[in-house]
C-alpha cells in the first residue's frame, strides 16, 4: 500500500509558489529551473499543465518567462496534483488495486475509503499560499527575469 505524490506534482506546487512569490515580476524559465534544481528542458513538462489550467501565463522568447494569474489562496494542493496526475477517482481496493466487487468487499474497504476521502478533503481545502513553503525557503535567492 502506497500513498505518495510524484516528483512532478511536487515540482508543480513549488513552481506555483515560486512564480507567485515573484509578484508581478516575470520569472525567467532558466531562473525557475535553477530554483527547482531541474533542467530547462524538463521545466515545460511541469509548467504546461499549470498554463493549461489557467493559473500561469507563459510568455515566449528571450525576454519571456512565467507569471501567476491567480491568487495562490484560490488554488488547492489537490487542484495542482490533479492538473499534473489527472483526476483522482476511486482507485479501488487497497488490497487488490482494483475496485472491490459489491459482493466481495475487502476487510479494509470501509476504513480505507473513509481515510482516502478524508485525505482528498484535506488536500482540496489546503491552498498553495497556506501550505507550500515560500520559494525563498525552497532555494534562494529570489528569482527575477533578466
Amino acid at each position: 500500500m502506497r500513498l505518495e505524490m510524484t516528483k512532478k506534482s511536487d515540482l508543480a506546487l513549488k513552481s506555483m509558489r515560486c512564480i507567485g512569490d515573484a509578484g508581478d515580476e516575470l520569472v525567467a524559465g532558466k531562473a525557475l529551473a535553477a530554483k527547482l534544481d531541474i533542467t530547462t528542458h524538463y521545466l515545460p513538462q511541469v509548467i504546461a499543465p499549470l498554463v493549461k489550467a489557467g493559473w500561469v501565463k507563459s510568455t515566449p522568447g528571450p525576454r519571456g518567462g512565467y507569471r501567476l494569474v491567480v491568487d495562490l489562496k484560490e488554488v488547492s494542493v489537490l487542484d495542482v496534483i490533479e492538473a499534473i496526475e489527472g483526476r483522482i477517482e476511486d482507485q479501488g481496493c487497497v488490497q487488490r488495486g482494483i475496485p472491490c466487487p459489491e459482493n466481495d468487499l475487502c476487510a479494509l474497504h470501509e476504513p480505507w475509503q473513509a481515510a482516502r476521502d478524508a485525505m482528498l478533503d484535506q488536500l482540496a481545502s489546503a491552498s498553495i499560499a497556506d501550505n507550500v513553503r515560500p520559494c525563498t525557503d525552497i532555494v534562494a535567492p529570489p528569482i527575477t527575469a533578466g
